[in-house]
């Protein structure tokens, strides 16, 4: 896994998402054990090896989960729109939920990087998760709520 400080922290926006559901914890919770427990890098512990994520960049991870724990109902809709009918949110891998939902926060700030930069990020992410289709069906579901959220970043086929 790379050790980009903005990869990291959507690696740690998937792992803070997936705690969040997994505990029935807020957002806010999540992001204040993330920041105290496996964030930074305090003298003596692990790091990316052990499940530290010790150069993410905080503010990012923390917008990123506040977003998408506050706008949770709309993305999920958004989310089970772009799947196919017979595959409800629900039956989704936890996980892969996890990074629908942040990638899908990620799109809904209008002023962060360009919807592909965002897809291939959480692609990366996602090969770090999943061997199997997980990835190519994070691709189709983020492509789907970039064209929503950001239509202006994909011109009309003339």
């Amino acid at each position: 896994m790379s050790a980009r400080p903005r990869t990291l922290s959507r690696v740690a926006a998937v792992q803070a998402l997936y705690q969040a559901e997994q505990a029935g914890q807020t957002g806010e919770t999540v992001i204040d054990q993330f920041v105290r427990h496996r964030i930074g890098d305090p003298p003596g512990t692990g790091g990316v090896e052990e499940g530290r994520l010790p150069a993410a960049d905080v503010p990012l991870f923390a917008r990123i989960v506040r977003t998408a724990t506050q706008q949770q109902d709309t993305i999920d809709g958004m989310i089970a729109n772009a799947l196919p009918e017979n595959w409800p949110i629900n039956r989704l891998d936890p996980v892969l939920r996890a990074a629908l939902r942040a990638g899908g926060a990620e799109l809904w700030l209008s002023d962060g990087p360009p919807s592909r930069v965002v897809i291939n990020e959480y692609l990366d992410v996602a090969h770090g998760f999943f061997s199997g289709d997980e990835p190519r069906m994070l691709n189709g579901v983020l492509d789907r709520l970039a064209h929503l959220l950001r239509p202006a970043e994909f011109p009309a086929a003339s």
